[in-house]
């Protein structure tokens, strides 16, 4: 009975997020609350709440004080060069913008934390999106399947829970792993290709002039009504310079301009920025995340140091520190709130039994004739398991099953640690990640678009990895 509601609870959270029936914070608490109440552990609903909350509370802090953090580096410019860099190479091509958004989502993965890489993929892709009014579905599904290849390095959290279960050292899972890992990554770069393709098809390589040719005659005809308006506003050199009316900026000029704003789809005279203190920034945010990769201080400390200092260096006037810190408040409530909300979903799963139930079921219908090929079999329930329980329920809940009925037939767990890795990338759009939510929450998509756009992507890189794996003979 309980992996039944397991299931029903799951599928019916899908299905009521993904049709927008309930936003996805109403969802994740109210179904797990009702389908606890149906399993009869309705008085036990506080302690699987708080254990949950509590389980996630240091996750909520670190996101928290992470997106003021990188908020803060977005208003005084420090991605500002990346982001004119992205666009002068892609040359307005949305092609090229959506494969430099799997490039640049991979490169930032190497810190192993999902949350930093959304931000920053985001932080630096968002605005060429919107200026060329490009899918956003299409980068937040491109950057999570970037990420959840990469979320398989060593210190990235899958391998070393995968080492720790099956009591095997993580390099020989990983090592191993790389050249399938790598054809996985490739898939997506391709795969971003054709997405790229599309999204050019139907929006045009020359989409970003044509935007500026708009806006350019949107400001030409706003300074003309300026102008008969007898305003007086309209008489400086610049208006004239602007309308072509004094003959003092030629037409090189004028093309130089419209070159400089080409790559400027950050606004380049937003008072926030602070062009003297740009190498600051960049040292201190390059401190942050060797910090965070050497594991000197836990993720949430480091943030909230972060976070504080760039406040305190860039914006020493409090009132200017409060309006950034209201700037960026929507972001914080929203992400923080979707991950409190997804600890009662979790809480519920777990504490009620409903996970282990589910588990145990899925290793009691794998065919005995199955046993020699329980590498096969581990790869690809990593998939769905992975997507429907957190990786600690399936590392240390299911692994080591299915590990165990494989060595009776003379599987290495070796080969099924590797095999384990191989839904990362479907794992980064569970809804029980709470990095996934930082990625739709910036980028302004519906989870249940995102869902419905990423997943069959997502399950196809999957399947590319497993099959690199065994053509390799890695599985």
């Amino acid at each position: 009975m309980l992996t039944i509601l397991g299931f029903a609870m799951i599928a019916t959270f899908l299905v009521l997020i993904m049709m927008k029936k309930m936003s996805p914070i109403a969802a994740l608490v109210l179904i797990p609350a009702l389908f606890c109440v149906f399993v009869g552990k309705g008085a036990k609903l506080g302690d699987y709440v708080i254990e949950g909350v509590t389980s996630l509370a240091p996750t909520a802090a670190m996101l928290m004080f992470a997106i003021v953090y990188f908020g803060v580096m977005i208003d005084v410019g420090l991605f500002d060069p990346i982001v004119r860099g992205i666009l002068k190479f892609a040359k307005a091509d949305p092609m090229r913008i959506v494969v430099g958004t799997a490039i640049l989502a991979a490169i930032v993965s190497l810190d192993g934390d999902g949350s930093t890489t959304f931000m920053i993929t985001v932080s630096a892709m968002y605005p060429l999106y919107k200026r060329l009014k490009m899918s956003l579905v299409v980068m937040t599904g491109v950057a999570a399947m970037a990420n959840g290849v990469m979320n398989t390095l060593p210190w990235g959290g899958p391998t070393a829970r995968a080492a720790t279960a099956l009591k095997v050292d993580a390099s020989e899972i990983f090592v191993p792993m790389i050249p399938a890992l790598a054809v996985g990554l490739l898939a997506v770069v391709v795969l971003s290709y054709f997405l790229g393709l599309r999204e050019r098809k139907r929006l045009g390589v020359l989409t970003l002039d044509q935007v500026l040719v708009e806006e350019k005659a949107e400001e030409k005809e706003t300074e003309t009504v300026l102008v008969g308006a007898g305003s007086g506003a309209g008489g400086t050199g610049k208006d004239a310079v602007a309308t072509g009316g004094s003959g003092s900026g030629t037409d090189a000029e004028d093309d130089d301009e419209d070159e400089k704003k080409r790559f400027q789809v950050l606004d380049p005279n937003r008072p926030t920025l602070r062009p003297k203190l740009y190498w600051f920034n960049a040292l201190l945010t390059i401190a942050l995340l060797t910090c965070m990769i050497m594991e000197w201080l836990p993720i949430p400390v480091l943030f909230l140091l972060g976070a504080a200092l760039a406040l305190t260096v860039n914006f020493p006037h409090i009132p200017d520190q409060k309006a950034r810190l209201a700037a960026h408040a929507d972001n914080v409530l929203n992400v923080s709130g979707m991950v409190f909300a997804a600890a009662v979903f979790t809480g519920v799963l777990q504490g009620t039994g409903m996970v282990d139930h589910m588990a145990k079921w899925m290793v009691d219908v794998i065919p005995e004739g199955m046993g020699p090929h329980m590498a096969l079999v581990t790869g690809v329930l990593s998939l769905p398991l992975t997507y429907f329980m957190s990786n600690d329920g399936f590392y240390f809940g299911v692994l080591p099953v299915l590990a165990e009925a494989g060595a009776a037939h003379g599987v290495t767990p070796l080969e099924m640690a590797r095999a384990s890795l191989v839904g990362q990338p479907l794992h980064m759009s569970s809804p029980l990640v709470p990095a996934v939510y930082v990625l739709v929450g910036m980028a302004k998509v519906e989870f249940g678009d995102h869902t419905r756009f990423v997943v069959k992507w997502a399950a196809l890189t999957c399947l590319v990895i497993l099959g690199a794996g065994m053509l390799f003979g890695i599985i």
